[in-house]
């Protein structure tokens, strides 16, 4: 394993410098969520996100970029400031693993290395797909628990735990020293999926992997602090069909010019 992913890189390394106009980037900043733990606030931040980049520019204006991003999402009813959300009295918090695909276009010509502190904003849109793993914990002393396996809403088999994703947003680009650029964007996700929270449906009797783990299950199925706890049928989520994630990041990229570069025509 580790002599492929040392050639892996090799390849990779050799493609960038021999091609034109190629950009390789670090990513960092935050992470945030939207679904049925948080229903209003599309710039609720929970997290950190870290990741980066490969980008092909085919012109001053069109781009496409393979990424990587790691980052945090959690959400606890106990902070919202609906009563009905704090008597539901649910919680998760999941790491994101994304892989994406995707196309920049900018809205004035950016050829960094050639126009010194070229500047543009751009949009992008693409495809990928994200793993997660939501967990939540009795109280901040206790152990983290997996959700997935306890399948919490009486599921026939514990949902996948990889989705497609679609990303898009909207961004700028500052070229501050020849091949050295400064890009801050905002990129939502629409995930397939309606569980990177566990909640999606109505209160059911779970149906844990393992019939060890009924009572745990019970319990982190149905926390209502309200008195009609254990009525069953009732709506648990907020009734959409997906969850949405995002990222507010900051990014470095060096671009890697050569003389034969589309930047010269």
């Amino acid at each position: 394993m580790p002599r492929i992913f040392t050639t892996l890189l090799l390849v990779l390394f050799t493609l960038t410098v021999s091609a034109q106009a190629w950009e390789l980037g670090v990513t960092g900043g935050a992470a945030g969520y939207m679904g049925d733990l948080n229903t209003r606030n599309m710039f609720q931040v929970s997290g950190g996100a870290f990741g980066g980049f490969v980008k092909k520019n085919f012109n001053p204006y069109l781009s496409l970029k393979a990424g990587f991003m790691h980052g945090v999402i959690a959400a606890a009813d106990s902070n919202s400031k609906f009563e009905q959300n704090r008597l539901r009295n649910l919680s998760f918090s999941t790491t994101l693993n994304e892989l994406s695909l995707m196309a920049e276009f900018n809205f004035l010509q950016y050829r960094p290395g050639i126009d010194k502190h070229a500047f543009s904003p751009y949009v992008f849109v693409g495809i990928g797909g994200v793993a997660f793993n939501p967990r939540a914990r009795v109280d901040k002393h206790s152990d983290w628990v997996d959700l997935r396996p306890l399948m919490t809403e009486g599921q026939v088999k514990p949902y996948s735990n990889v989705a497609v994703t679609i990303p898009y947003g909207v961004g700028l680009k500052y070229n501050f020293t020849h091949s050295l650029s400064l890009i801050a964007d905002v990129g939502y996700r629409s995930a397939k999926t309606d569980y990177l929270d566990d909640v999606s449906g109505n209160y059911k009797v779970p149906t844990p992997v393992r019939n060890e783990d009924l009572a745990i299950a019970k319990y982190f199925a149905d926390r209502r602090l309200s008195s009609d706890k254990g009525s069953l049928g009732s709506q648990r989520g907020d009734g959409r069909s997906f969850d949405t994630y995002m990222f507010f990041s900051l990014s470095v990229s060096f671009t890697f010019v050569s003389d034969k570069c589309y930047f010269s025509y």
